[in-house]
C-alpha cells in the first residue's frame, strides 16, 4: 500500500481518528460527522481516496508514530496534540512501528494500517462501532461451551476492570477495547498472530513476551480455562 501526508487540509475530512500511545499499545478512537464514535487498538483503517486527520499524543512516555508506507514519523508527546492529515493512495496492509525509544518493550509496539475500498471501510466501521456479536449457533456445542465458559472467565477473573467488551457487560478502559478483538490482524500490538494458541500464549506468559507491560499474567490458570478463554476472546468479532 502507498499513501501521503499533508501538514494542512487535504480536501474536506470527514473522519478524524485520535491515536494515543502507551507503553507499549495504541489506543485508536475513530470520529465521524454523524456522531459516531468507536474504539480500537493497534490497528488503523483507512477509505481509499479519502483525506484522514489523524491526531496524536501520549498517555506516558515520548512515542513517536512511523508508517513509513503511508507518511512520515510524527512524534508524541505529553501534553500536546499533533496532527497530520493522510491520504491512502491504494489498497494494502503494512505495518507501522513507535519509532522513539519508550522503554524495554520498545520494539514490541508495532501497529498495522489496513487500507481498502469506501465500501469495505463502510462495512467495517459499521460493525466495529456496534457492540459484539454473539457467536453464531450454527457452531458445535462444544465450541459454545467453551465461549460461554471463556466469557464467565473473563468476567470472574476481572478483565473487565481493564478491557472494555460492549455488549459484554465490561467497561475497563486501562487497557486495550476488546470488543471485537478476534477480528484484528494480530494480539499485543504487532507482537502475535491473532489465533487461539497466541491468545493462550499470551494470557498466561504476558511478561514473558513484553515485559514491564502493565497487564498480570495468568499463569496460575489450567489449561482448559486458558482455552475458554481464549475461545471466547476469539469469538469477539
Amino acid at each position: 500500500m502507498s499513501g501521503r501526508a499533508d501538514s494542512g487540509s487535504a480536501g474536506e475530512i470527514s473522519i478524524r481518528v485520535s491515536i494515543t500511545g502507551k507503553m507499549w499499545w495504541w489506543r485508536i478512537v475513530y470520529e465521524f460527522p454523524d456522531g459516531t464514535r468507536f474504539e480500537t487498538a493497534n490497528e488503523l483503517r483507512l477509505p481509499v481516496g479519502e483525506p484522514v486527520e489523524l491526531a496524536l499524543t501520549t498517555a506516558d512516555v515520548i512515542h513517536s508514530f512511523w508508517a513509513p508506507a503511508l507518511a512520515g514519523k510524527l512524534d508524541m508527546i505529553p501534553g500536546r496534540i499533533n496532527t497530520m492529515t493522510v491520504t491512502a493512495t491504494e489498497e494494502g496492509i503494512s505495518r507501522g512501528q513507535c519509532a522513539e525509544y519508550c522503554g524495554g518493550a520498545h520494539a514490541f509496539m508495532a501497529f498495522h494500517v489496513v487500507s481498502s475500498s469506501a465500501e469495505e471501510f463502510a462495512a467495517w466501521s459499521s460493525k466495529e462501532s456496534g457492540p459484539r456479536v454473539p457467536p453464531s449457533q450454527r457452531l458445535d456445542e462444544e465450541t459454545l461451551a467453551a465461549i460461554r465458559a471463556g466469557a464467565e472467565l473473563f468476567k470472574v477473573q476481572g478483565c473487565g476492570a481493564c478491557h472494555t467488551v460492549r455488549g459484554g457487560g465490561s467497561f475497563g478502559t486501562i487497557g486495550p477495547d476488546l470488543t471485537h478483538v478476534g477480528g484484528r490482524l494480530s494480539l499485543a500490538a504487532g507482537t502475535l498472530p491473532n489465533d487461539a494458541e497466541a491468545f493462550v500464549r499470551w494470557i498466561a506468559n504476558t511478561q514473558h513476551i513484553k515485559p514491564g507491560n502493565a497487564m498480570p499474567q495468568y499463569d496460575i490458570l489450567s489449561s482448559g480455562e486458558l482455552a475458554e478463554l481464549a475461545a471466547y476472546l476469539e469469538s469477539l468479532k
